[in-house]
């Protein structure tokens, strides 16, 4: 073929309600490549693909679409999968209460004489399921597997589709790092088979590891193409062209690191899952001091989040043993409102389904957690709300036209921001972040630790909850390991490094 081009975006510009989401966007990929879109949060990525995809139809937008040499006008999203476009969001479409061989083709399915012929349907299923390496019953229901798992059932969903363009967005954000590993080494084999694919990720080692070339976005315009071949594909070079400027150190140093007493102290903590019939937290030791971060480190399933939880007021339900002191007084709390009136914050590591009200505004949102600040008699000041609001607007740096806007129209790092902004509304003496920068771009994460280290400096104490090591080592004080619910070592971060926390972690 003449053309080296699988696809072409040309001059593509979206509007939202007067804001411009792409102006002029120009984006090309080659054939049998593996092509990294970037970008800060709210750089037009997601909206790029939506258009691609035809989530938005032709029509919705300006530019022209070129995929396999031919003009292409999508009306749905059917149209872009018929001819040979799949699209894998972060949020996984897959039905969980039905079985691996029933997603793989929901929606196209295999009939004969007008009747589904599920034996046909297996064997299928089995040979995409070989395709991904992926040796599972396809018989097992999606709501068995585990993350890593699911991602690959979906791929193999596209597969069945004879896909051209393979388009994954965020497709690592949740998995383990073995199952990352996996999913990009999938990509590369896929690549020697002639499928193309397009990867949208804030893991720039992964981006500089898998691309052959990589477009980054800024405010809704192409700022350019970068070619692995040519060693254009770099961390700097990356973040330079990402966020307009450089940064030199992603995580912001602190000078001040004179901690206080103790703020939080568990002793023989223990919290046991009556539904998985086994402890999530078993026999925990742990302190936080006044002006600290305290990192915890652990694999997926380590426990980590359910120890946050049980702290935060216990909202799972757990049997809990041991003893939790805070600023040195014994405390038992039967629900998350004593523990936030006792002065304790959880940003949770699920914004969109458990942190944040989509459907609601910025200002709501960020005034839910502590509606009394704002009332009177029992009834919210609108004005107060929008006044606190606009505040936190401005110091967590949130895009967006005004607090009147929907959360769910926000990226991902600025719903984040939000998310931050609701709890530091209670005016916490300790804040539990879980998975803090988990799908944010490299800009918000340098302004979301800039933002810690602030609360610190102003007395505040922080335990955050990562799976990225690098920010775990970055931004901690002290970082406790945990593995099957146990604290497996405690380092202090002149000492700590990847080699020991994996070690620990691995136990």
């Amino acid at each position: 073929m003449n053309n080296p081009y699988l696809l072409e975006m040309n001059d593509i510009s979206k509007e939202f309600t007067g804001v411009k989401a792409l102006s002029n966007v120009n984006f090309k990929v080659g054939r049998s490549e593996i092509h990294c879109l970037i970008g800060e949060n709210g750089a037009g990525k997601s909206t790029l693909m939506k258009v691609l995809s035809g989530v938005y139809p032709h029509g919705t937008y300006s530019g022209d679409i070129v995929f396999d040499g031919s003009v292409q006008s999508f009306a749905h999203i059917s149209d872009s999968v018929k001819t040979g476009i799949a699209i894998i969001y972060q949020e996984l479409a897959l039905f969980p209460d039905l079985t691996v061989y029933e997603n793989i083709f929901a929606g196209n399915e295999i009939k004969k004489g007008g009747i589904i012929d599920w034996n046909e349907t297996i064997v299928r299923a089995k040979e995409m399921l070989r395709k991904v390496k992926l040796d599972i019953n396809p018989e097992v229901q999606i709501k068995d597997l585990g993350v890593g798992k699911q991602q690959l059932v979906e791929i193999a969903k596209a597969l069945s589709k004879d896909v051209k363009l393979l388009i994954l967005d965020e497709p690592t954000a949740a998995l383990n790092e073995n199952d990352s590993e996996n999913l990009l080494q999938l990509l590369r084999e896929l690549k020697d088979q002639g499928i193309t694919s397009i990867m949208i990720s804030h893991k720039l080692k992964e981006v500089i590891a898998i691309a052959d070339k990589a477009t980054v976005l800024r405010d809704g315009q192409t700022i350019c193409t970068l070619d692995a071949s040519k060693g254009e594909i770099s961390e700097s070079v990356i973040i330079k062209n990402m966020v307009g400027r450089e940064i030199d150190d992603i995580y912001p140093k602190r000078t001040n690191r004179n901690f206080g007493s103790n703020i939080l102290e568990i002793n023989n903590w223990t919290a046991y899952d009556s539904s998985l019939g086994r402890k999530v937290a078993n026999n925990i030791n742990l302190h936080v001091r006044k002006g600290e971060i305290v990192g915890i480190a652990g694999l997926m399933g380590s426990g980590r989040t359910e120890l946050a939880q049980s702290i935060f007021g216990n909202p799972k339900g757990y049997k809990l043993q041991g003893e939790m002191l805070l600023d040195g007084n014994k405390v038992s709390f039967k629900h998350t409102k004593d523990a936030i009136k006792a002065g304790i914050a959880y940003v949770t590591e699920d914004r969109k389904g458990n942190g944040l009200f989509l459907i609601q505004d910025i200002k709501q949102n960020i005034s839910a957690a502590n509606l009394n600040a704002i009332a009177s008699r029992g009834i919210i000041e609108m004005n107060e709300e929008v006044k606190i609001s606009n505040e936190y607007k401005r110091s967590l740096n949130i895009k967006a036209p005004s607090v009147e806007q929907l959360v769910g129209n926000l990226s991902g790092g600025n719903q984040q921001k939000v998310s931050l902004g609701k709890w530091l509304f209670v005016n916490p003496t300790l804040l539990i972040l879980d998975e803090p920068t988990r799908g944010i771009d490299v800009g918000a994460k340098f302004e979301i630790y800039t933002i810690m280290n602030k609360l610190i400096s102003e007395g505040m104490s922080i335990i955050m909850i990562s799976s990225e090591l690098p920010e775990v080592l970055g931004m901690s004080d002290r970082i406790y390991i945990m593995a099957e619910g146990k604290i497996k070592g405690e380092l202090n971060i002149e000492e700590a490094n990847q080699e020991k926390i994996m070690q620990l972690a691995t136990q």
